[in-house]
């Protein structure tokens, strides 16, 4: 966020979660992109603030993780001291959390796997009738627009509009013409949203859930885990995981794009569509 907007958006968090009970003398900010999180101390709960208009997606996030902590899936938890829903102040969209001491060096791809495998299995323990998750193919089409939007994207050179227009819509079409397998995914499970903590490996960044193949999931993780996620179709992984960076670096090149360091992923994503349609035989 930009400076201004940073600090309406911790003195949001701060200021909602005072008026629920929690106490609250300091504020770190943990992450700061186009939303921010904030570990509030000493009550040492993690504030997610997004800007109200992504009020949608906070309340959408809410419910997948109330739906998900009764199955016993392996994610970050709503805070317990207070209502699990989403507080609108100032212009932002508030959401309470567990926080979680991250711990140890990392996660071996084995037991990446198998958390991925045990979340998957909880998602198939929800209705999918009763969740309103888009399917990948819908956050394709999204990225999709941004690439053919000339006004919305005005700093991608025409050649890698190209690239990035056509790993979309024709690869993005032929992964999600066959829907067999379909099942309610993750939908980002990259290794920034899979937290290493006392509990085990939890994920988090819940908002993303959405419908298609694990593959879709296993094209986040490091290439590694795929091996170790028992069925997965590996050609499909490595079409997934094109389809992955080319959202990502459409994402990127939004003019209004707030990611950190954007410029660098701007050039490194490019390349990494590359390198993923090469390993799949479409460079």
């Amino acid at each position: 966020m930009e400076p201004s907007d940073l600090r309406r958006a911790v003195e949001a968090g701060r200021v909602t979660a005072s008026e629920l009970g929690l106490q609250v003398d300091d504020v770190v900010v943990i992450h700061d992109s186009d939303r921010v999180a904030l570990r509030l101390l000493p009550c040492d709960v993690l504030a997610r603030v997004a800007p109200s208009g992504d009020r949608a997606d906070a309340a959408f996030e809410v419910e997948v993780a109330r739906r998900l902590a009764r199955v016993g899936a392996p994610v970050a938890e709503l805070d317990p001291r207070v209502e699990p829903r989403v507080h609108v102040r100032d212009g932002f969209a508030v959401s309470f959390w567990t926080y979680y001491e991250p711990v140890g060096p990392g996660i071996a791809p084995a037991d990446y796997a198998d958390a991925l495998m045990r979340h998957h299995a909880a998602l198939r323990r929800i209705d999918p009738t009763d969740l309103a998750a888009p399917h990948f193919t819908d956050r394709v089409a999204g990225a999709l627009r941004v690439v053919n939007d000339r006004e919305r994207s005005p700093e991608l050179a025409e050649s890698d509009r190209r690239l990035l227009s056509t790993t979309l819509g024709e690869l993005g079409a032929a992964i999600g013409a066959d829907t067999a397998g379909d099942q309610l995914l993750h939908g980002e499970p990259h290794q920034d949203n899979l937290l290493h903590t006392g509990r085990g490996p939890l994920f988090i960044d819940l908002a993303t859930c959405c419908r298609g193949p694990v593959e879709f999931d296993l094209a986040h993780a490091p290439e590694d885990v795929a091996r170790h996620y028992a069925g997965a179709d590996h050609e499909l992984v490595h079409r997934c995981r094109a389809v992955d960076w080319a959202m990502f670096s459409a994402w990127r090149w939004r003019r209004d794009d707030q990611l950190p360091d954007r410029d660098h992923w701007r050039v490194a994503g490019l390349d990494l569509v590359r390198a993923a349609l090469d390993r799949c035989g479409r460079g």
